[in-house]
């Protein structure tokens, strides 16, 4: 990633809480042909996150601190905020002098936008600011968010009205936190009463009809668009007696992950 900074314009997007079962079932199963375009061998990869939800994730994630490759082993992380003693940093790493990856694109030049989803990124409280606060520009609105079957769409609209306002001289960092499979997800699915697989896998594919969009506006400005997409964690319907997330339970700790370049025109 150390090669990319100030040549690419850089997107983060984090599927707040979705399975890494259900998502590879659905990309082998041809239901989210978006996703699994983009994907490097049509494939996601499984992680484990460094939490079990939205708020502590984000931070490691900022941090530099991205889901860890299950097989054991050094992982070489793609950007590292600099401290004493960091054994996963290498020569490919982009090490920055700051607390955060917003902060420290920011003062290399990028502009920062966050497109907050569930609650954490919502503007409606000192704790619903922090992760927000840490990006130049940012946006929430009830239409973002975990109630609005449209979440995505409304997301989108305010991520095409932002980017024409963006020099195209300028380089961009988006962050896009997605709401959609988060409980309450049965809107998703017509006629389902409670949130289960089905509902989340629903949701999913609504998000994936909509990545062509998110692509397509990123990588329009010209530039080569280095692209960061994985869960902050998954959740549990049911498992061993679980409901939700915040604990430590194989369905909440594995997440999906893949990285790769989105090119102009390819979208």
């Amino acid at each position: 990633m150390r090669s990319l900074i100030g040549s690419h314009d850089l997107l983060l997007v984090t599927l707040d809480t979705l399975r890494y079962d259900v998502a590879s079932e659905l990309a082998a199963a041809g239901r989210t042909p978006h996703l699994t375009r983009a994907l490097p061998g049509g494939r996601w990869e499984r992680r484990h996150s460094p939490a079990s939800f939205t708020y502590a994730a984000h931070h490691a994630f900022f941090a530099g601190f991205l889901p860890t490759p299950v097989p054991p082993g050094r992982h070489e992380r793609l950007y590292a905020a600099a401290f004493p003693g960091s054994e996963t940093s290498g020569a490919d790493t982009w090490v920055f002098d700051a607390p955060d990856l917003p902060t420290a694109l920011a003062d290399v030049g990028y502009h920062t936008l966050c497109l907050g989803g569930v609650g954490f990124f919502n503007l409606r409280s000192p704790l619903g600011a922090v992760l927000p606060g840490l990006f130049r520009e940012a946006h929430w609105e009830p239409e973002f968010g975990v109630t609005s079957p449209t979440c995505v769409d409304a997301q989108l609209d305010r991520l095409a009205a932002v980017v024409a306002d963006v020099p195209p001289t300028r380089p961009l960092f988006t962050f896009l936190n997605v709401a959609a499979l988060h409980q309450p997800n049965r809107h998703h699915l017509p006629g389902a009463q409670d949130d289960d697989l089905s509902s989340h896998a629903a949701a999913l594919e609504y998000v994936d009809g909509r990545m062509e969009r998110l692509f397509g506006l990123v990588s329009g400005r010209g530039r080569p668009v280095f692209t960061i997409i994985c869960s902050d964690h998954g959740t549990a319907y049911g498992e061993d007696g679980h409901t939700g997330h915040r604990f430590g339970h194989d369905v909440v700790w594995t997440v999906p992950y893949a990285h790769f370049t989105l090119h102009p025109g390819e979208w």
